[in-house]
């Protein structure tokens, strides 16, 4: 019986230390910003803007290359780097006369705050806020771009407020799926505070969506994605690209991936 009690209370007092530390298995964020010119990108403009609840966010925003602009695409990062790891696929989509808004979350790239569910949800709101008071932004013609984790954030963002198109890269269903994936023997529908359950959203989208997989994706399973796109109730493409896993160059800025974008983005 003194055995059986152990157990229980080293298991209980293990779920509560993931129950409050689940934001550091959730969020890696990085505060050290290299400049643009590190990553290839020139002309860019640093800009900030603020949030409902006090905070001031930095991002870059990227002009396009040649031709006056006709799409402006914001991008929301996956869980980990920040704004600078996304500076490749800037450049790349940049080239084919896209403008793009690099973004942070709270807590991220040394913006202030911590991240979490509801925080990043205001990070987005604010960042297409941003963007309706430039000029140089139609607002006909704004796409939302979420990557891994990010797809989460900007699916209920499209949700709220309908872009001109979605493009999601390694979208899932929830976290709690993508939880019990990875933790199997762990209780994470009961455990988990942000929950990021797009799957849940997907029949409200009504945006044309364009869904990036890749086939050996260890982080996000295809299937999840997969699954994701089937629920979705607007016009979607589903793309995927063979033999590419998570963080592999293929699903950051491969060529397939970017002409898969500007072909789905050429028909708006």
């Amino acid at each position: 019986m003194k055995a059986a009690a152990v157990f229980v209370a080293v298991v209980v007092i293990f779920l509560v230390f993931v129950w409050a530390t689940q934001h550091r298995m959730i969020y890696f964020p990085s505060t050290r910003l290299p400049s643009p010119d590190d990553f290839g990108l020139r002309l860019v403009e640093p800009v900030t803007f603020p949030t409902v609840d006090g905070l001031r966010l930095g991002a870059w925003f990227v002009p396009a290359s040649g031709t006056p602009p006709h799409v402006t695409i914001v991008m929301f990062n996956g869980n980990a780097g920040n704004r600078a790891y996304r500076a490749p696929l800037a450049a790349a989509l940049r080239q084919h006369g896209f403008q793009i808004l690099l973004t942070d979350y709270r807590g991220y790239g040394g913006n202030p705050g911590s991240p979490s569910e509801q925080g990043l949800a205001a990070d987005a709101r604010a960042a297409v806020a941003y963007l309706l008071s430039r000029p140089d932004v139609d607002p006909k013609r704004l796409v939302y771009f979420g990557e891994s984790l990010g797809s989460g954030v900007a699916i209920q963002l499209a949700a709220e407020r309908p872009p001109a198109a979605l493009i999601v890269r390694s979208p899932f269903t929830s976290l709690v799926d993508i939880g019990r994936y990875h933790y199997p023997m762990l209780p994470v529908g009961l455990l988990l505070r942000d929950r990021f359950s797009s799957i849940d959203r997907g029949p409200l989208l009504r945006s044309p969506t364009l869904v990036i997989a890749g086939s050996r994706d260890t982080i996000v399973p295809i299937d999840s994605s997969r699954r994701f796109s089937d629920a979705i109730a607007a016009p979607k493409t589903f793309v995927e690209i063979r033999g590419a896993d998570h963080n592999d160059d293929e699903l950051l800025n491969g060529d397939e991936m970017i002409q898969a974008i500007v072909g789905f983005l050429g028909r708006l």
